[in-house]
């Protein structure tokens, strides 16, 4: 999707749990027609958790008919987008020719590489007689020397991907290794994305597997080291520490993470990059058509004036 920047998040510290690094309470900012965006990440104290360096939970949002999302064909580079839904559906159109429909608990993962351009719309008979929508968007930064890779696109429909059921506890794994399963997405870093659905008074692990993990309540209310936390918050940890996350009631949570990146990324709009002249060089190739056009669409978002 294609957002511009909102200001930042209200932050807090977990004093309580030493291996919680950092509270985000996600700034709520209308898009428009009741849409509503809880932007978590980037933050001014913490850019990235592991390659995740954009989080944007959308909804919910009820569109009546004849009404529905359109975000315009826009460009990305230098990072990949993941779309997941927990509700409604998304028709992504791109500029490498790929139309898909989104769907809930289907892991879409468009990588931008050197460059792409997309669309995001309700799709027709959605739009027709009316839908609801909610989800998540995220981008991963792509490593320094892999930021200029060809674009490409992944699709897995939700019964594709391993889930992992246990007494009070259900974990689609979307991206890498979680719960003794492991997605077969193709990723050029080391990072995890799952969705956790869990019932009152269930405990669920969060290993310390990967360098950088942070949670991201959806739903529900946890207890960490005796310290209650609400949706919608994103809870960064200290590497390194086995933690366990306790169900006050029914929660709906993402866990995510990776191996921290070589180092900081520029971001403007919709580009990211290691280098400040890439992303000058991306906003003089779509002011003048240099980005490929995206199959049915005959309107883009101009390059904004900020």
């Amino acid at each position: 999707m294609s957002w511009l920047p909102t200001s930042d998040p209200i932050l807090g510290d977990v004093k309580s749990c030493n291996a919680l690094e950092l509270v985000v309470v996600p700034r709520v900012r209308d898009l428009g027609g009741g849409f509503n965006v809880r932007r978590a990440l980037p933050h001014g104290r913490r850019q990235m958790v592991g390659p995740f360096i954009f989080f944007d939970h959308f909804g919910p949002v009820q569109f009546i008919a004849g009404q529905g999302m359109d975000v315009r064909p826009h460009p990305h580079i230098g990072l990949a987008t993941v779309t997941y839904l927990f509700d409604g559906s998304i028709l992504h159109r791109d500029s490498e020719g790929n139309i898909q429909e989104i769907m809930p608990g289907a892991m879409n993962l468009m990588t931008a590489g050197r460059g792409i351009a997309h669309s995001e719309r309700t799709p027709d008979v959605s739009r027709k007689k009316g839908s609801s929508m909610l989800g998540l968007q995220s981008w991963i930064a792509l490593p320094a020397e892999r930021e200029e890779i060809a674009p490409s696109f992944q699709h897995f429909d939700a019964a594709t991907l391993p889930v992992v059921e246990d007494k009070g506890l259900k974990a689609r794994v979307i991206a890498g290794s979680a719960f003794g399963a492991r997605a077969s997405v193709e990723m050029v870093s080391d990072w995890f994305y799952v969705e956790v659905a869990a019932e009152a008074y269930t405990s669920v692990p969060l290993d310390a597997t990967y360098e950088e993990r942070a949670i991201y309540l959806v739903e529900g209310e946890v207890e960490i080291a005796g310290e209650r936390l609400a949706a919608p918050q994103m809870l960064i940890f200290r590497p390194g520490d086995a933690i366990t996350i306790k169900a006050v009631q029914k929660t709906r949570m993402m866990f995510l993470g990776g191996t921290a990146m070589e180092g900081p990324r520029h971001i403007w709009w919709n580009f990211v990059s290691s280098r400040k002249e890439r992303i000058e060089a991306a906003k003089e190739d779509w002011k003048s058509g240099r980005f490929g056009p995206v199959p049915n669409e005959t309107e883009f978002i101009p390059l904004p004036s900020m």
